[in-house]
């Protein structure tokens, strides 16, 4: 297998500056996947590939959808209370009228959206009508490892338990939440198990500006209309399937707001699918990323690049002209393995300008120089070296693959790191495999330091809370991050299926 480098185009370059050609790409980490526990091989659960339902069995251009929001049903101020419940649902998403079960939160695809302030208590009762165990894990979130839906900590089909935290004064920021339990993750999410999670703050900058929330996500459909089985593909390059949707429609209408700007939170929630996103003849200006608002907004980039499960916060003004212009996600080359047919460009959307007032556009007032503060991490006080690789066997004439963490397929038993608490760390992500991975830790957020590939070192030009990072084949990422609760965190690869079949390890914080 040969080493793969990500392709350079005119307009975007993750190897130097994260922007090229006002372009916006965030960073990767390596990791590997590893044959899930009873199984020979990564390839020898995986399903014959199904026949596929046309993109056309999906009907088409419907008003985007609100997202449907999670009541508190606490009187009780500073409280947030509510209870989330995954089971089977029988849903018409075909034209033709075919019933498909989903799994869902509350019978809602995507899930429900919760709301909360800064310093607020979250409560919730999780109940698994599943025939699986599952977790809730809130992904992004400054929670304690017990309440974090690690997946030591699942919960039986049948089951139920209450997750209880108090939320931290500065973590406003575009969060998510989905089932972590090992080795079922993969299925409950592209079964429709994920949902949306927002902490806000009293002292938002941009709280005047219209608010769109667009959660990208994909749905694989066989032409019978059931959800089809992950595939020999699926399993090595992460799902993707044939249906990308938003706010789980197919190309939906977005009518913009007359008065020509909006505030968008876009959240990645695909199982595996990078997103490069354009508006065409409009620009983005970028004010946050996964854990917030940045320190003053990055203006003027056509193009977003977000990996699997990260989040951005963008300012759209309309252009000049008004007209519909679609959304756009454009291929992105990851390295994947195999025969993998040929990609094209998505519309994602669809914007309508054609309600903005020419005279309230032209009369915009300028954004905020200043969004939030934000400190760099101090000096080292541990540092830590993840490696993602993978390997691939012949054996007995049977076709395998596993991905791994430092040499190492994910054990619950084992604990790869130990952390102090309130330290700071480098954690040094090297990605010696030959496909990106996206990494991903539990529980804080961390600060992008530095970039390596070939010998040569690019400093992060951007200040910014993550939990997600790209880390191409032959990088190596460098972050720093502080651990604030004590107990067990995992890090992993989100992309599902690779993080399923093993590619994940444990840090233990004392």
């Amino acid at each position: 297998m040969q080493r793969r480098q990500f392709i350079q185009t005119s307009s975007i370059a993750l190897s130097t500056s994260p922007w090229l050609g006002n372009a916006w790409a965030q960073g990767s980490m390596p990791h590997n996947m590893a044959a899930m526990p009873g199984m020979a091989g990564m390839h020898s659960g995986a399903a014959a590939a199904t026949a596929l339902a046309p993109v056309e069995a999906m009907a088409a251009g419907a008003p985007l959808a609100e997202l449907k929001k999670l009541v508190n049903t606490s009187r009780q101020p500073g409280v947030f209370r509510a209870t989330l419940r995954a089971a089977p649902v029988s849903l018409a998403v075909m034209k033709d009228g075919t019933p498909t079960e989903f799994w869902a939160y509350n019978n809602s695809l995507p899930g429900p959206l919760i709301e909360v302030m800064e310093g607020d208590t979250v409560e919730i009762e999780f109940i698994n009508a599943l025939p699986q165990p599952s977790t809730i894990h809130w992904h992004g979130l400054p929670v304690p490892p017990a309440q974090d839906g690690n997946p030591q900590d699942a919960v039986p089909a049948g089951g139920r338990r209450v997750y209880r935290f108090k939320l931290p004064l500065n973590c406003a920021g575009t969060y998510w939440y989905h089932p972590h339990p090992h080795g079922f993750t993969a299925e409950q999410v592209y079964r429709g198990l994920a949902g949306l999670f927002i902490v806000r703050t009293k002292n938002d900058p941009l709280k005047g500006i219209p608010e769109r929330h667009l959660v990208c996500s994909d749905l694989k459909l066989g032409a019978d209309g059931h959800i089809a089985a992950n595939d020999m593909n699926d399993e090595m390059n992460g799902r993707e399937g044939q249906f990308a949707l938003v706010n789980a429609q197919r190309q939906p209408v977005l009518t913009f707001d007359a008065g020509g700007r909006e505030r968008w939170r876009i959240w990645n929630a695909n199982s595996a699918r990078y997103l490069r996103l354009s508006l065409p003849g409009a620009t983005f200006t970028l004010v946050g990323t996964d854990g917030g608002l940045l320190a003053k907004p990055v203006t003027g980039l056509t193009e977003l690049l977000m990996t699997a499960a990260e989040r951005m916060e963008v300012i759209v003004e309309a252009p000049m002209g008004g007209g519909k212009v679609g959304l756009v996600t454009a291929p992105v080359e990851r390295g994947k393995m195999g025969e993998v047919p040929p990609e094209s460009p998505i519309t994602l959307l669809d914007v309508d300008f054609s309600a903005v007032q020419p005279e309230r556009l032209a009369a915009l007032p300028k954004l905020p120089g200043t969004l939030r503060r934000i400190q760099p991490l101090g000096a080292v006080k541990a540092k830590k070296r993840v490696v993602f690789s993978e390997e691939m066997s012949m054996a007995g004439g049977v076709h395998s693959m596993k991905f791994l963490v430092n040499g190492q397929n994910f054990n619950m038993q084992r604990v790869d790191f130990t952390s102090r608490i309130n330290e700071v760390e480098l954690w040094e992500i090297a990605n010696e495999s030959d496909m990106d991975h996206p990494f991903h830790i539990h529980g804080v957020q961390f600060q992008v330091v530095e970039r390596e590939l070939d010998g040569q070192v690019t400093p992060e030009p951007l200040l910014a809370w993550r939990d997600m990072v790209n880390t191409r084949s032959g990088e190596i990422v460098r972050v720093k991050l502080v651990q604030r609760h004590k107990g067990l965190r995992m890090f992993h690869c989100h992309i599902l299926e690779h993080e399923n079949a093993g590619m994940m390890g444990q840090v233990n914080v004392i």
